[in-house]
């Protein structure tokens, strides 16, 4: 097998998560010649207080859909995980440079557009396994649908803490021959209220305390939250009546500076009539009502890049019932998680056509994803 193909030729298992994670042999170490690349938002967490959410998440979003637009000229699939203020890749060494140079000149627009620093580097998965870090993967089944990576080991995030404790600005070697294509990227919803019965949404993140526990402890986690809230179906944050299209300028403004296209009249009125066109498109008995049903199940609400990441809408008594069970593994030292509840989802999209090709990136609301990791954060720090 060609290792650029390592991901694109991975079994894509049938099971779900928690069904894989109890199949250590279906998870497979990554090669050595690929890398792991990191984007990250310095100071989220004060642009989430600023009430900057959306625009966090956007920028996020478009670190990836860059390596993505990259990667499908290629033909070659590579995992990635959404983080709310950041995101982390995983590409072979085929795609480093390109991939590299485009978030380069993301970064750079951020910047420009917005007075907003996105931290961007990347380490070889060789340098992770040098200092005795694991890295496994698997594809495991969401839905009909979509496929979700699924990673085990303390690798991504150790290439994280690597590349933030060692912050360099990076240059483009030829500006020339660079580009940035983020064609696709999308923020046309307005925050979403929880669905029918539920009247909250936890972003939630789950840490295992011992590296080689990952696998029993998250398969009990996603298992009592099964049980709990039901089904990733039924606590999907995003529900089809209460989704609502938001095309103000403002927005439209936000998205064009976002995606590195210029504020001109011709593409601002894209945009617009794009949204008008939507209001008629999403009625019911309509195509657009196919794929609203497509982007339920391309949501992506759960992560797990050697952590849970999960994003659960539901009720506070389950809330409740959920951090009991969580409180009981942290104090039996076994895990140790953080978690924010507000009452809406934030969600931006890539959609490379409305035929089943589009994900959508979800977070809780006022950033739940950064939120969360703060109180993470403060919680390994008192460890220590």
């Amino acid at each position: 097998m060609k290792d650029h193909l390592f991901y694109t030729k991975l079994p894509n298992h049938q099971q779900s998560a928690k069904e894989l994670l109890s199949q250590m042999e279906v998870f497979q170490r990554i090669p050595k010649d690929w890398y792991i690349v990191v984007t990250d938002i310095k100071g989220s967490t004060a642009a989430v207080e600023s009430g900057y959410s959306e625009l966090v998440n956007l920028i996020a979003s478009g670190s990836i859909i860059a390596a993505l637009n990259i990667a499908s000229k290629y033909e070659i699939d590579i995992p990635f995980f959404f983080g709310g203020d950041g995101a982390t890749l995983l590409v072979p060494s085929v795609l480093l440079g390109e991939t590299m140079e485009a978030l380069s000149l993301h970064k750079e627009n951020i910047k420009k557009e917005f007075a907003i620093n996105l931290r961007v580097g990347n380490r070889s998965v060789s340098y992770v396994y040098e200092n005795n870090q694991e890295l496994k993967i698997a594809k495991a089944r969401v839905n009909t649908l979509h496929t979700i990576p699924i990673v085990l080991g303390n690798g991504l995030h150790f290439a994280e803490n690597a590349i933030k404790s060692n912050d360099k600005e990076l240059s483009v070697a030829d500006p020339s021959k660079a580009s940035l294509d983020l064609n696709g990227m999308e923020c046309r919803w307005n925050k979403i209220p929880p669905p029918e019965n539920s009247n909250e949404v936890v972003t939630l993140l789950v840490d295992a305390l011992i590296e080689s526990e990952q696998a029993s402890v998250f398969q009990n986690v996603l298992e009592k939250t099964d049980e709990i809230y039901g089904s990733l179906t039924h606590r999907n944050p995003i529900s089809i009546p209460k989704l609502k299209l938001n095309f103000d300028y403002k927005r439209i403004k936000t998205e064009l500076k976002a995606s590195n296209q210029k504020l001109g009249i011709i593409n601002f009125l894209k945009v617009w009539v794009m949204g008008v066109i939507g209001k008629y498109y999403y009625l019911p008995n309509s195509k657009g009502k196919a794929y609203l049903n497509e982007l339920i199940q391309l949501s992506d609400i759960l992560v797990i890049d050697g952590r849970i990441n999960m994003v659960i809408s539901g009720t506070t008594k389950q809330r409740q019932l959920l951090i009991d069970y969580l409180d009981g593994l942290e104090k039996d030292k076994r895990i140790i998680y953080g978690i924010h509840v507000s009452n809406e989802s934030i969600m931006s999209c890539y959609v490379r056509d409305r035929n089943a090709k589009h994900i959508h990136f979800v977070d809780g609301g006022s950033s739940g994803y950064t939120r969360a990791a703060k109180v993470l954060k403060e919680k390994i720090q008192h460890r220590r």
